[in-house]
């Protein structure tokens, strides 16, 4: 019987899915740093995952299943356990009779089959399903690994005498014990669990925050915090040292804050998490911040904004000189869309630069310099030697202050195109922002080019998406009805085990951008308010925030209670 690469290589060069070359590079990535043929296929973009399988699937002669769409029962969870689906890459679906059907990555692996089979005493039926949609099922279905480990410290816990927080003069006894625990089994795996929860729910960030009698412990998925299962309280400072070890911090060190980072393997891929504790009242809370490089697509026309906006955008970039402003709050995804329009205009005739703090992902092609505010090494006095290095385009990663501002503006009006980011919460208001600095409007108005306004919104999750039509009073105050006065109908997602039962999948920019046409430029050197400012840029064609958003959400990417959370307007009820 050939083996399932054979039988996978021979089903899409029969589908004409892949072609040779692109083949014979996966099979020699795969020699080269290991890992599944479909993975590097998929990851390479040959073929995306609903394509291969298909072509798999009709190549063996097995049905596909979609698991995401599935309610497993709970009950067979007794014939395998969670160690034996990840070990064998399956997870059971039905058992009708004495016939037990199992959704398999491969399930050509008899060896696995027939474990099942002798351990179940039933027929294995397989089916064929994606490693994602596997792995997504079984986390929900028995759990990330997280409760089993909680239950082992919660009996633990009940076991051990009450912990006595020491006194300053007994720290190093303190540091001595907690460097013991965090070598502890559950310590390892409760820490070693959430890390892999976070990069398998997709959050951006973890937060371990510590009350006086519990702990709490939050994941932010899609820019919202969501509750998670907590430790036994007399783990925390436990967890906060392991932490400590692997991001190599002083463990002993209780009283300032700590900054650090570490790498972390899951699914066969090293994450970057960047690690901030601040000592607080009943300890340190803990911050990781989620670096995933496979996650981050670097390309400025996937980003969502409008193809007038983007063609904008696109021709700003590609000029010579002047200046470019991202503006929003933290989390906004600003600095993906600057990230995005250096790679659109990265070329070997072209000298890019960027200081950032700090520096979040390496770009192929770009110098990037990490700022470092505690040895003096400031955005401005960056930017200062960067200018001696030659260059063509610079990003500074946040305009700060007036002297970054005044050198930024400097270096736009001598030849370069600066790239860079503010926290306003409007496109106007970053021209406000930069005169309360100190600017003067004249040198703003002859350098910045355009400002973007910006945030994120979460996407209906595709699979579980249902119709509705909103109340008539609030599509009449929102202008969502049809030509026959009929609310429009919108969509919403219901929650299902591809979402993590949210209804939300992923997310994508809405956005503003304020072109600097003669109209604005007379009103800035006139230091107009920014609402002038504003309603001048819509009259010439410039949709806000809000208005962006309730076209997405008329086009079914996202719903209006994500307008209304993410974006100001005048106030609506539901």
């Amino acid at each position: 019987m050939a083996s399932l690469k054979e039988r996978i290589v021979n089903a899409l060069l029969s589908r004409n899915l892949i072609r040779q070359d692109q083949l014979d590079e996966a099979l020699e990535l795969q020699q080269r740093q290991g890992g599944s043929l479909q993975r590097i296929l998929v990851e390479c973009g040959y073929v995306n995952e609903e394509n291969l399988l298909s072509a798999v699937s009709q190549g063996l002669g097995i049905p596909p299943i979609s698991l995401a769409r599935m309610k497993l029962d709970p009950n067979l969870k007794a014939l395998i356990s969670r160690e034996l689906a990840l070990q064998y890459q399956l997870v059971p679906v039905a058992c009708i009779g004495q016939t037990l059907t199992v959704a398999m990555v491969d399930p050509l692996n008899i060896f696995a089959l027939d474990t099942i089979a002798t351990m179940t005493g039933l027929s294995i039926n397989p089916l064929l399903t994606t490693s994602k949609d596997l792995r997504d099922a079984i986390d929900q279905y028995y759990g990330m690994g997280v409760e089993e480990t909680l239950r082992e410290m919660v009996r633990k816990a009940e076991s051990d005498s009450v912990e006595i927080l020491p006194s300053d003069k007994d720290q190093e006894s303190e540091a001595d014990r907690l460097l013991r625990q965090t070598q502890e089994a559950p310590v390892i795996k409760y820490t070693d669990a959430i890390l892999t929860k976070a990069v398998r729910v997709h959050a951006s960030d973890v937060l371990i925050e510590p009350r006086e009698k519990t702990v709490r412990v939050r994941y932010r998925v899609d820019g919202v915090l969501q509750d998670s299962q907590a430790p036994p309280r007399q783990f925390h400072a436990a967890i906060v040292s392991r932490i400590k070890v692997m991001s190599e911090l002083n463990i002993a060190e209780r009283r300032l804050p700590q900054d650090g980072h570490f790498s972390f393997r899951v699914d066969e891929r090293l994450i970057d998490f960047r690690v901030s504790i601040l000592p607080s009242t009943f300890g340190g809370n803990v911050c990781l911040r989620i670096l995933d490089k496979g996650e981050i697509k670097l390309d400025i026309d996937t980003l969502g904004f409008e193809p007038g906006d983007l063609e904008r955008l696109k021709a700003c970039a590609r000029r010579p000189h002047g200046m470019l402003l991202s503006t929003g709050p933290t989390g906004s995804g600003k600095t993906t869309t600057l990230y995005s329009l250096l790679k659109l205009i990265d070329s070997p005739d072209r000298n890019i630069v960027t200081v950032e703090d700090p520096v979040e992902f390496e770009i192929d092609g770009i110098n990037q310099v990490n700022a470092k505010m505690d040895i003096g090494l400031t955005f401005a006095k960056a930017l200062r030697s960067i200018l001696r290095q030659d260059p063509d385009v610079i990003m500074v990663g946040e305009i700060r202050d007036a002297e970054t501002a005044d050198m930024a503006i400097k270096s736009a009006l001598t030849g370069h195109l600066v790239l860079s980011t503010l926290h306003t919460n409007s496109a106007a208001g970053s021209i406000v922002r930069l005169v309360n600095m100190g600017m003067e409007p004249f040198l703003i108005n002859s350098c910045l080019m355009a400002a973007v306004g910006q945030r994120l919104v979460r996407k209906v999750c595709l699979k579980c998406q249902e119709p509705y039509r909103p109340p008539k009073g609030l599509a009449e105050k929102l202008g969502l009805l049809d030509k026959r006065g009929e609310p429009l109908e919108l969509a919403r997602g219901v929650g299902c085990r591809a979402c993590f039962q949210s209804g939300y999948t992923g997310r994508e920019v809405i956005a503003e951008v304020l072109v600097m046409t003669p109209e604005v430029r007379e009103l800035v050197l006139r230091r107009a308010p920014e609402r002038d400012v504003q309603n001048m840029a819509r009259k010439q064609g410039m949709k806000t925030l809000r208005e962006h958003g309730l076209a997405k959400a008329v086009a079914r990417l996202t719903t209006l209670d994500e307008i209304f959370r993410t974006t100001i307007g005048d106030v609506v009820e539901a």
